[in-house]
Parts: structure tokens; C-alpha cells; sequence
């Protein structure tokens, strides 16, 4: 398993937070939002999925990885 924490723009309350778990949670990830540090930390199986996978994700809801 690997644990990666990325900076992410434009979150801002518990939809945000309710939008990026449930995204991580259908590609196999767990995600736990930091809205005050703008970070998101993933833990995924890097044998299944990528990270670009997960920025995708995250960027599909509609935020910006930086």
C-alpha cells in the first residue's frame, strides 16, 4: 500500500470532503481530506492503481491537484 498526500485546490466544506472519499472509495482508495492544510492523503495499492489514476479522480470532481 502507499500513503501519498497531495495539495489540492478548491475545496471548501463537507461536500468537498463527502466528494473526494466517495470518489477514492470507487477506485479502490481511501482518501482523508485536510480542508484547513488543502490536502487530500490517499492510501491505494500502487499494483492496482496509479497515481495519476487518483489525480485524475480527484480533478474529476472537480479540484485542482497542484
Amino acid at each position: 500500500m502507499q500513503n501519498v498526500t497531495l495539495q489540492v485546490e478548491g475545496m471548501s466544506c463537507n461536500h468537498c470532503v463527502n466528494s473526494i472519499e466517495g470518489a477514492m472509495k470507487t477506485i479502490g482508495a481511501t482518501a482523508k481530506v485536510d480542508l484547513a492544510g488543502k490536502s487530500v492523503t490517499v492510501q491505494f495499492d500502487e499494483s492496482k492503481l496509479s497515481l495519476d489514476t487518483v489525480k485524475t479522480t480527484i480533478e474529476d470532481q472537480g479540484y485542482d491537484v497542484v
